[in-house]
C-alpha cells in the first residue's frame, strides 16, 4: 500500500472562526493561526495525513485532499 501524501489543505477562511482547535489536534504543527485569526497552512510539506484538523473542525472549514505517494497520478 502507498504511503498518503497531502495533495491540497483547503481552508475555507470564510467558515474559519479562528478558535484553534485544528491548529491543537495538529501533531506535526501544519497549522497556525495568522494575525486575523484564521487558520492557515504553514507547512504542508509537515502533513501527515492524519484527518485530525479536518476531523475537528467545528465549522468544516477544512478539507484535506489525500493522493498516494510514489508513482504520479495520470489525469
Amino acid at each position: 500500500m502507498a504511503k498518503k501524501v497531502l495533495k491540497q489543505l483547503i481552508i475555507n477562511r470564510d467558515w474559519c472562526k479562528g478558535c484553534g482547535i485544528c491548529v491543537k489536534f495538529c501533531p506535526r504543527q501544519v497549522l497556525e493561526l495568522d494575525g486575523k485569526d484564521k487558520s492557515v497552512c504553514m507547512r504542508p510539506e509537515a502533513c501527515i495525513c492524519c484527518m485530525m484538523c479536518e476531523l475537528r473542525c467545528p465549522d468544516l472549514a477544512i478539507e484535506i485532499i489525500i493522493g498516494q505517494g510514489g508513482q504520479e497520478e495520470d489525469e
